[in-house]
């Protein structure tokens, strides 16, 4: 019991500090949105617009009150869901962003449900072959996949499977009632895309972590047991590793839903990232700070998922001497 008591002390102290943190970020988004450089007022209304009509139009928006007050009164609308309304058009944010947050996750779940298994897979095959031309292959592979960055991937995957040959759009438009496997065939380029940019990183890092606990005593107790090599990987050397394995694959499942703007600009996929770039250019401050907390959240809740799930999983937690 003393050991479940320690493990729930130590989730619980996690929990206090990915909201402390998450509060501490909305802090910065909301300083890093005002020290912007401009004017919101004047990006409305014009270069045209009048001294008086500027000034009653940051009267409207509460431009006029502290910055204190403003942030209090930001942060708790956001805690009653109140994301306040976008200023370009007057639409509410929330309303705005929970298709297009859909959307985004539609995308990083298919991209994530392909490139988890192949990363596991693949590091459990290098490790099987290690130092072999197997290993050496899937090695070099995932080097050179983890040295391109996302727009050349997405640009290379659009030239292929779009320009020569014509199997997928090269705009992935999805739309509410769009039928599944048309919804898929659109996404096919975007959810490549990420899973060429992660899997590499998950791959590597899986392999890493079973070659470290590959050397333990109880390996070398199952080869002399004459196990073969890949159930002692299997049966010893995985469940043993699955802790910094599930640290790698939430962070790059966190990456999958924060880091997807670019691939959904190259692609014009109407997700977060797109709807961010496409205020960040009217310089729609509210939308700004509603996405980047929303970014926020999901980032430190994945990571806040991986530490407990790697706390869960520790022996030394679960049975103490």
């Amino acid at each position: 019991m003393g050991g479940w008591g320690s493990i729930l002390k130590l989730i619980a102290q996690r929990i206090a500090l990915g909201v402390l943190l998450l509060l501490a970020v909305s802090v910065l988004i909301f300083m890093g949105t005002e020290i912007l450089p401009g004017d919101v007022a004047s990006s409305i209304l014009g270069q045209a617009a009048t001294p008086q009509a500027l000034e009653n139009l940051r009267r409207e928006l509460g431009l006029d009150q502290p910055a204190i007050v403003r942030y209090f009164s930001w942060l708790g609308g956001v805690l009653t869901g109140d994301l306040g309304v976008a200023l370009s058009n007057r639409r509410d944010i929330a309303s705005a962003i929970a298709p297009r947050l859909a959307n985004t996750l539609f995308l990083a779940f298919w991209a994530a449900a392909v490139s988890v298994p192949l990363a596991i897979l693949l590091g459990l095959i290098a490790v099987r072959y290690r130092n072999g031309v197997v290993d050496k292959t899937i090695s070099g592979l995932a080097l050179a996949s983890t040295s391109l960055p996302e727009f050349f991937i997405g640009y290379v995957l659009i030239f292929i499977f779009a320009v020569t040959l014509n199997w997928f759009p090269s705009f992935s438009t999805v739309y509410e009632g769009m039928p599944f496997w048309q919804r898929m065939q659109a996404i096919a380029l975007p959810a490549a895309a990420l899973t060429l940019v992660v899997l590499a990183h998950m791959m590597r890092m899986t392999r890493a972590a079973i070659l470290n606990v590959m050397q333990s005593a109880y390996i070398e107790t199952a080869e002399l047991k004459g196990l073969s090599q890949f159930d002692i990987i299997r049966r010893h050397a995985l469940p043993n590793a699955i802790a910094p394995v599930v640290n790698v694959v939430m962070l790059n499942l966190a990456f999958l839903v924060v880091g997807v703007v670019v691939v959904e600009v190259i692609f014009v996929y109407p997700g977060m990232g797109q709807y961010l770039v496409d205020h960040v250019s009217k310089r729609d401050v509210p939308v700004v700070q509603a996405v980047g907390l929303i970014f926020a959240a999901v980032y430190i809740g994945l990571n806040l998922i991986a530490d407990i799930a790697a706390i869960i999983a520790n022996p030394r937690l679960r049975h103490p001497r």
